[in-house]
């Protein structure tokens, strides 16, 4: 009888379990979705003159690289920024305007920014398929870019896509190309080897000979992301300039610790520009320092940014020599994308070696070419540079007309950008405030990200 009455419920019991184990199952496999799938809210009401992105997820490092990134890669401007990931949550809440200015009215660019931050774990770099991808990385002098694009349109390459930047006499440059006959990307191991050694030997100039280097690569990257890097290995950040330079980029940056939490306590202020917060974070990303607490604001004055960071393995930064190296390498990140000179805007039909004659005019005209963005949309050039004179002066208008003669003045375009100085933002040393002291405190930090979540009332 206990036999018989022990075997039936046995047999039936893996059926019985599913059916009693199936709600638990369902609300396990609940919670592990909303575990790594980030909430995304977007308000445009809370704030007058911007668009509130608010970010709740899972803590996990590198969620905040990866949505300051596609925020700015969306061309959108973060002019505050509330960070607070205590435990094992993260919560971010930015203010977001357009490159105008203005609140986000575009429901393409909302629904883009709601999929790609909802989807933030399994975010992708921008693909450039078909491409050859070439780095460079060398001294940096007057008409070098003319010799790099001419050597490249006797190759028979067709520049498709690149980004120029120049820091402290040093270049770093990404180009992607495909051959002009073929249309495809470049393979052939005669052909590549061809433009490295031609390549090599432009970058080297007459005293170069050891830090030129050049490479080839098919793989897909972030260009930005790999143009801090290249710079970062160069060492940029140990060189002294070489041309003048205004100065308003000057960032003011120190370190300190909150030996209480743990944490050390970043703080930043310079002149406000696009990009600003990716560029930092990155940096500090890229370094190896997670950051748990952050706090960023922008005035007409300038950027003041506030983190509270750790190295990876939960330890704050222990050394000065730390702190002074970490100092270094976050002016360099912050200086690298200065925008110096005047800013020329090319819009022209896409011919080869286009770019070999635009470049090859600013070379005979002594134009320093400071930061360059090219770029290829169905067929038409669409190319931006930033030039100065041969030691890092304001342009004679006279030049830039003259420029814009010879290259055609319906297809090349003026914004001047001031090389005033003096006018970097002044620190609260200077304004009479507190100093080296913390912008806001963990508490202040995480109310007004509750605050912004709508799960409290008020901050204050």
């Amino acid at each position: 009888m206990i036999r018989a009455a022990s075997v039936t419920p046995y047999e039936e019991e893996p059926e019985m379990m599913q059916m009693d184990r199936r709600p638990c199952l369902d609300e396990f496999e609940k919670l592990l979705v909303r575990m790594n799938t980030p909430r995304v809210m977007i308000d445009n009401a809370a704030c007058v003159n911007a668009t509130l992105v608010m970010i709740d997820s899972a803590r996990k490092d590198g969620n905040l690289l990866e949505a300051v990134q596609v925020l700015t890669d969306l061309n959108l401007l973060i002019k505050k920024g509330y960070v607070s990931s205590d435990g094992r949550w993260n919560m971010d809440v930015f203010h977001v305007t357009n490159m105008d200015g203005n609140k986000l009215t575009d429901n393409s660019i909302i629904n883009c920014i709601q999929h790609s931050l909802g989807t933030i774990h399994n975010t992708r770099f921008k693909s450039i398929d078909g491409m050859t991808a070439i780095e460079l990385t060398g001294t940096d002098r007057v008409g070098l870019l003319s010799e790099v694009f001419a050597v490249l349109s006797d190759l028979k390459c067709d520049v498709v896509e690149s980004k120029v930047w120049t820091h402290n006499g040093r270049i770093a440059s990404l180009i992607y190309l495909k051959d002009c006959v073929s249309g495809c990307p470049i393979d052939d191991s005669q052909k590549i080897e061809s433009i490295e050694g031609r390549l090599r030997n432009v970058l080297k100039g007459d005293n170069d000979i050891r830090s030129a280097k050049t490479s080839v690569s098919m793989a897909v990257t972030h260009t930005e992301r790999r143009l801090h890097q290249m710079m970062f290995a160069d060492r940029d950040y140990e060189r002294s300039p070489i041309i003048k330079t205004s100065g308003e980029y000057a960032p003011s940056v120190s370190v300190q610790n909150c030996l209480e939490k743990g944490y050390s306590v970043l703080n930043i202020q310079c002149k406000d520009r696009p990009k600003l917060l990716f560029d930092v974070v990155f940096t500090l990303t890229d370094m190896q320092y997670i950051v748990f607490h952050a706090t960023i604001d922008t005035t007409n004055n300038g950027a003041y940014l506030e983190f509270f960071i750790r190295h990876t393995d939960g330890t704050p930064i222990s050394s000065e020599a730390e702190k002074r190296l970490l100092t270094l390498w976050l002016r360099a990140a912050i200086e690298r994308r200065a925008s110096e000179g005047v800013r020329l805007e090319l819009c022209k039909a896409d011919k080869p070696g286009l770019l070999a004659e635009v470049t090859r005019t600013f070379r005979e005209n002594a134009l320093n070419v400071t930061r360059a963005e090219i770029t290829t949309t169905m067929g038409t050039a669409e190319n931006i540079f930033y030039v100065t004179d041969a030691v890092g002066n304001h342009v004679d208008s006279k030049i830039i007309e003259s420029v814009r003669q010879k290259i055609g003045p319906d297809y090349l375009r003026v914004k001047e950008l001031p090389l005033t100085h003096g006018n970097r933002p002044k620190t609260q040393n200077e304004e009479g405030g507190l100093g080296g002291t913390m912008l806001l405190s963990l508490g202040s930090l995480l109310r007004r990200n509750l605050y912004y979540l709508g799960l409290i009332k008020s901050f204050s």
